[in-house]
């Protein structure tokens, strides 16, 4: 197994090889990663230096940040560099390095979303006890326990594809994965499957699930507000999470149920699943946040109009 690997220093991406417009494509892909920086990186400045926002709830959306910015970073950079720089070769120590921020950043993604639907949840439910419930301590805390979590179960993947033995050095998908590795090395894929099937069922099953109990105790709080006024303001308190959801989980759910009904995907169609269950939900969380969060939005208004009064002058 040791000199299978010695062999591969590098692999080759191919996942682009058959598009027609790559150029296009790669410039798409730059842009929304552009935009994706852009929207997180304001979002963390806003919340960083407004003490007023120094909450749990914004102490969570800056999490979210930097894990889109992370999760977006790992693939984005290797995609731009095949399609618009034309460099198809990876090393095969930065390709396990990219696979294990992608999914660090994929874990992190789903339990920063967890992490948002028990905040949202707390409000809600407990508004008199929120703030001695959910403190500021204890939400580091969780963010740092999720961030653990994440680092030791990718430790572990990780470890699993560095011990595969590599002959073919070449990545038939558009940037390193588990199971782009896994299918370039020279073994019997399926054996190696089930940590991506118990990580498949605890992310979708697990954590959807309570996200989804979670919204049903909302409604059920929600129903017995006394009057519509109260129950629209509440609804707009989550309307940013609703969306912010669905974005993560559509194509993972529907990746899963075509999956389930049998419905074979070619390998442009599952690497277009893959692109946009990355980029999308990225580029939608900071988008959201800042225009659907009132003091948010606030301050950025704030800080473009006192540029531009400092421009006039």
């Amino acid at each position: 197994e040791k000199n299978y690997r010695q062999n591969v220093e590098e692999f080759t991406i191919t996942g682009f090889d058959h598009i027609s417009y790559q150029k296009l494509l790669g410039f798409l892909i730059f842009f929304t990663y552009l935009l994706v920086l852009l929207g997180s990186v304001t979002n963390i400045c806003i919340i960083v230096t407004d003490r007023r926002l120094h909450t749990p709830m914004y102490i969570l959306i800056c999490n979210l940040a930097l894990v889109d910015i992370m999760f977006t970073t790992s693939v984005s950079t290797t995609m731009i560099s095949v399609l618009l720089a034309e460099v198809k070769t990876i090393s095969y120590y930065s390709c396990i390095t990219g696979m294990y921020i992608y999914h660090l950043g994929d874990i992190e993604e789903c339990l920063a979303l967890s992490l948002m639907a028990l905040d949202r949840t707390v409000a809600i439910s407990y508004p008199l006890r929120y703030h001695s419930i959910l403190t500021n301590p204890r939400i580091f805390l969780l963010i740092i326990a999720s961030w653990l979590i994440g680092i030791g179960v990718m430790g572990k993947v990780a470890a699993q594809a560095d011990s595969l033995p590599y002959c073919q050095p070449v990545i038939r998908y558009v940037f390193c994965d588990y199971p782009a590795m896994v299918r370039a090395a020279c073994v019997d894929p399926e054996p190696y499957w089930m940590i991506t099937i118990i990580l498949g069922m605890w992310l979708v099953g697990v954590q959807f699930t309570f996200i989804l109990l979670s919204y049903m105790k909302l409604i059920y709080t929600v129903l017995r507000l006394p009057n519509t006024g109260s129950r629209v303001q509440v609804f707009n308190t989550c309307i940013s999470h609703i969306i912010v959801v669905s974005s993560y989980y559509a194509p993972k759910l529907v990746s899963v149920l075509l999956t389930r009904i049998g419905v074979t995907l070619s390998l442009t169609e599952r690497n277009a699943i893959l692109i946009i269950a990355t980029l999308l939900p990225s580029l939608i969380n900071p988008t959201v946040y800042c225009l659907k969060t009132k003091e948010i939005r606030r301050r950025l208004v704030q800080m473009l109009t006192r540029k531009k009064i400092a421009m006039k002058q």
